[in-house]
């Protein structure tokens, strides 16, 4: 008779614990890399522009969205996110792939310059 009640308790801990890790990976799953991204660079643009977070949204929409390898993109976007300018640290970078800095900087530089003097809004 004291097993069914037990057992119900503990079929009630394992369903509730189902339900909060399900939870917890739902929000996991659901994080927004370019809103991170905008909530990551908006502060260092206080006070240079007036409208931030379209600054930020604009880079990571339209510069960095012109670098095909996905190395030196994520690399680009840590270093605006991080200065609030494009910046690429070798170490960010593989070895390999250095060697395609300077002509990354070249394919953003009209991206990055329309977003901060021209933003979409």
């Amino acid at each position: 008779m004291l097993v069914r009640p037990y057992a119900l308790a503990l079929i009630a801990c394992l369903v509730q614990g189902t339900a909060a890790r399900a939870e917890m990976l739902s929000q996991i799953k659901l994080s927004d890399p370019r809103a991170d991204f905008v909530r990551l660079c908006a502060p260092h643009m206080l006070g240079r522009w007036a409208h931030p977070e379209s600054v930020c949204g604009c880079l990571h929409d339209y510069a960095a969205a012109v670098v095909e390898d996905n190395d030196l993109r994520m690399a680009l976007l840590r270093g605006i996110s991080e200065t609030g300018v494009p910046m690429i640290e070798d170490d960010w970078v593989p070895a390999s792939k250095r060697s395609q800095i300077g002509a990354t900087f070249t394919k953003v530089a009209k991206p990055t310059l329309q977003c901060m003097f021209e933003p979409l809004n």
